[in-house]
């Protein structure tokens, strides 16, 4: 065995050894160069999502408690609320992603387009959100007030930031855009304390008008729904070719103008009675008869 010779390249086991060492020695530096820098910015950026959400959290309590102190409309608060704290949010995760090095630039244009797209698509629902919106800010209306908007006259049951319930006089629920009330006349008839309620009378040449008017005062005075200030009034209005046009104007609370009105009108026709008050149809007929 003396003039056996070895041959000079290591045999595949030593091989392998030598290659895993070289394997390791390789991700040991990648590691070292690549994923602790890697893990610092994460544990950087938890830091940093904890301590943003803290700051969030504090605004909004800030901002809640100031629009209280200010008497705003409590879904308002929570909208303003969320809007402030997604915005917040998209924005501290940007950041975040920053950090760690990851290019925002794709996501800020992702965003953008996504907001294009959902302003097109919803264009009709983000108008009555943004009706809704000043609805709630401008308060035209409260919920409970009697108002003709949009079409539609009845009491107002709810106040939300895309539609506005209503309830008509015959108990119809009607839900209308807010769009749609904010883009029309509004007209508040509870607003005010008080309420005036004109009927208008037309009558025929000859009438004894001092002594129906003087009547129709004492009558309409009787009604327990109208208020004793501001009086009574009840004024010619205008003149026609048959006769002249009176206007009784009678003030009241809002919740009983139908009642005022109703009661207005009985006394009216049993005054024109009391004085023999002659309509003009049948002033005509009887002429006619007469020819």
């Amino acid at each position: 065995m003396e003039g056996t010779v070895w041959p000079t390249h290591p045999p595949d086991s030593t091989k392998k050894v030598l290659i895993l060492e070289a394997l390791l020695a390789q991700l040991q530096s990648l590691a070292l160069a690549e994923a602790v820098p890697f893990l610092l910015k994460l544990c950087g950026a938890l830091a940093l999502w904890f301590i943003g959400r803290t700051v969030i959290s504090g605004f909004q309590r800030v901002l809640n408690l100031t629009m209280q102190r200010r008497k705003v409309d409590a879904t308002l608060i929570r909208y303003i609320e969320s809007l402030f704290s997604s915005a917040l949010t998209i924005l501290l995760l940007l950041s975040l992603l920053g950090l760690i090095g990851i290019e925002t630039t794709s996501f800020a244009a992702l965003l953008a387009a996504a907001g294009i797209a959902i302003g097109s698509a919803w264009a009709g629902l983000l108008s009555n959100f943004a009706a809704g919106v000043f609805l709630l800010v401008l308060r035209p209306f409260r919920v409970g007030e009697e108002i003709n908007a949009g079409g539609v006259t009845g009491l107002v049951q709810e106040i939300g930031l895309f539609v506005t319930a209503i309830d008509t006089p015959d108990n119809l629920r009607i839900v209308v855009g807010n769009s749609n009330l904010l883009g029309d006349n509004i007209t508040n008839y509870t607003h005010h304390a008080q309420r005036q309620i004109t009927l208008k009378i037309p009558l025929v040449h000859g009438i004894d008008l001092p002594a129906f008017k003087g009547l129709l005062e004492a009558q309409v005075a009787t009604l327990p729904e109208v208020l004793p200030q501001p009086p009574i009034s009840i004024e010619i209005a205008e003149f026609t070719v048959q006769g002249p046009v009176l206007a009784v104007q009678a003030w009241c609370t809002p919740r009983n103008a139908g009642a005022v009105m109703n009661g207005m009108t009985r006394v009216t026709q049993e005054s024109l009675t009391t004085v023999g008050y002659i309509p003009p149809f049948q002033a005509n007929w009887n002429v006619a008869k007469a020819g």
